[in-house]
């Protein structure tokens, strides 16, 4: 899940994107409004943190320009500001949740993960395919109850397929929701991660790839057969 934390301040920043990274979410940041907007025309975020006292645009004329504009990303907004009339500001701008500055990581995480299930309501908390399964809150996977150790970005990749099980992606747009901006290597690494995933998930036991190729087009999750898992 990719995260597009607005924030000007470093002392937020650091520890929200620190915490968020071990949570295995990929956290893209814009320290003003301005460069928040053009973000987000170019690339696609599962989910928007947003200051409200920001330089260029502030906070709360970006998520009126942002919800004017059709964009439908979940806004969490985060501010110093704790009146009922600052809260309702920012609701009816168009953001989904507000949490108050100081705030416990803990309690951001929960409601990160509350928002996104919002968007998600047919979504199991776990993620299955046949005895695979992906627990997002503990980030753990598991093949017949026993654990597996993958690696941050193979556990981003099995959960983002398992996420959406009926479309196949390109490497270019698995760069794009995988990797942060800072981060984005060559389309060969994407290929790398998803043969070590398979390794890994081959060793556990599964007898087929969960993630199948589409020759000429992309990736994609394959479609779940019973006796495959034998």
């Amino acid at each position: 899940m990719k995260i597009l934390l607005v924030e000007d301040d470093e002392n937020i920043v650091i520890p929200v994107e620190e915490d968020l990274d071990e949570r295995n979410y990929v956290v893209e940041i814009a320290y003003d409004g301005k460069t928040a907007w053009e973000l987000l025309d170019v690339f696609n975020y599962d989910l928007i943190l947003l200051d409200v006292m920001l330089p260029k645009i502030d906070g709360i004329s970006l998520c009126k320009q942002l919800r004017a504009s059709g964009c439908k990303t979940p806004i969490l907004m985060l501010t110093a500001r704790d009146t009922v009339t600052d809260r309702v500001k920012g609701l009816d701008a168009g953001a989904d949740d507000y949490l108050v500055k100081p705030f416990d990581l803990e309690e951001l995480s929960a409601r990160i993960r509350a928002l996104l299930r919002r968007g998600e309501t047919v979504l199991p908390p776990n993620l299955t395919w046949g005895d695979l399964r992906l627990d997002p809150n503990t980030c753990e996977v598991f093949y017949k109850n026993k654990g597996l150790n993958l690696s941050p970005k193979e556990f981003r990749l099995l959960e983002f397929f398992l996420r959406n099980p009926r479309q196949t992606f390109t490497r270019s747009q698995l760069l794009d929701r995988l990797w942060s901006m800072e981060q984005i290597p060559e389309e060969a690494t994407v290929k790398a991660h998803i043969s070590s995933l398979r390794q890994k998930l081959k060793g556990a036991g599964l007898k087929s790839d969960v993630i199948e190729t589409v020759y000429g087009l992309g990736y994609r999750l394959q479609e779940l057969v019973s006796q495959q898992e034998g």
